[in-house]
């Protein structure tokens, strides 16, 4: 059986707590990718009795990831760590509400140990490697940043050896590589679509709307004048230039790529109204903003992970929510 791991989680807390790192910053754990760290994707169903389940040595489980187990003990101490970290954020996690914090915490645990399963051996598979030349040159980093004293006393709080953490500190690093390996598959250069949109509350709007648009009115003037996108509604409900995959509204995205320069869709209804979306101009190749580069390369990621779960043979032996 392979080390047990200890994930981002502990590594994150520990470098937030002693060096107050700048959130817009990542460390290597954080980068993990924020699309891994709070994942959307329904967890895993327990295809066993949600109680603890006993090893071949007796120790109780709290799940198992296509045959590599993961102890109920190791579980129970990163829910641990996650408590404390809430504790130390001012949160009381004995009031309702941080009990229910707690518990989606505990389900969030128990995602992210099952993913840095999966994300370690898909990167074993492919070949990658941490040597201990880097593990050694990342925690001589750590000492370095935050002293000998503190690190030691971060290792005593955590009841963890150095020797443990390098082994947890290897897998965290072996997963960020594959993460960013998969991140990097997506292109900096895409084509682009440049649209605008107004958006109404009712169809019926829209539509006198759109009669008076195909009858050649201005778009801007009408945008401004009728929209409720008060993002947008001012500047003529100007979307500027994005690549597929960026905007929020799914559904105004695809019309607008569906478009030719000039053309206005058909009413376009989503969750925020009805819209009517025009094209103004396509560039096929023009380099994605980094803002908009990080999101499709996090996207990336979940679209890989949750692939590698669903094919995936995972066992839970716990209820997080309890």
């Amino acid at each position: 059986m392979k080390h047990s791991k200890l994930l981002a989680l502990a590594l994150v807390g520990f470098l937030v707590a002693v060096t107050a790192c700048d959130s817009t910053s990542p460390t290597p754990a954080q980068a993990l990718l924020t699309a891994t760290s709070q994942p959307e994707a329904t967890p895993p169903e327990p295809t066993a009795t949600p109680v603890p389940a006993p090893t071949n040595t007796s120790e109780p489980l709290a799940a198992v990831v296509n045959g590599e187990q993961i102890l109920l003990e190791e579980y129970e101490r990163q829910v641990a760590r996650y408590e404390a970290s809430m504790v130390a954020a001012g949160q009381d996690p004995s009031t309702p509400e941080g009990q229910s914090a707690l518990a989606q915490g505990r389900q969030w645990v128990l995602d992210l140990m099952v993913e840095q399963m999966l994300i370690e051996d898909a990167a074993t598979a492919v070949g990658l490697v941490v040597s201990d030349a880097d593990v050694d040159a990342t925690i001589a980093g750590l000492r370095a940043d935050i002293g000998d004293e503190a690190f030691d006393a971060w290792l005593v709080q955590e009841d963890m050896t150095v020797e443990e953490m390098r082994e947890r500190l290897r897998g965290d690093m072996l997963a960020t590589q594959m993460a960013n390996r998969v991140a990097e598959s997506v292109q900096a250069r895409a084509e682009h679509v440049h649209a605008r949109h107004i958006v109404v509350a009712t169809e019926e709007e829209a539509r006198l709307i759109l009669s008076q648009l195909q009858a050649g009115g201005d778009f801007a003037s009408l945008a401004r004048m009728y929209s409720q996108d008060i993002s947008t509604r001012d500047v003529g409900g100007d979307l500027g230039f994005f690549p597929a995959g960026v905007l929020t509204s799914k559904e105004v995205e695809a019309a607008a790529l569906a478009l030719q320069p000039g053309q206005l869709s058909d009413v376009v209804p989503s969750d925020l109204g009805f819209h009517i979306v025009q094209v103004v101009e396509r560039v096929p190749d023009r380099e994605v903003d980094p803002e908009n580069l990080r999101l499709l390369r996090d996207q990336a990621v979940r679209v890989w992970l949750d692939g590698l779960k669903s094919s995936a043979d995972i066992q839970i032996f716990v209820v997080p929510e309890s």
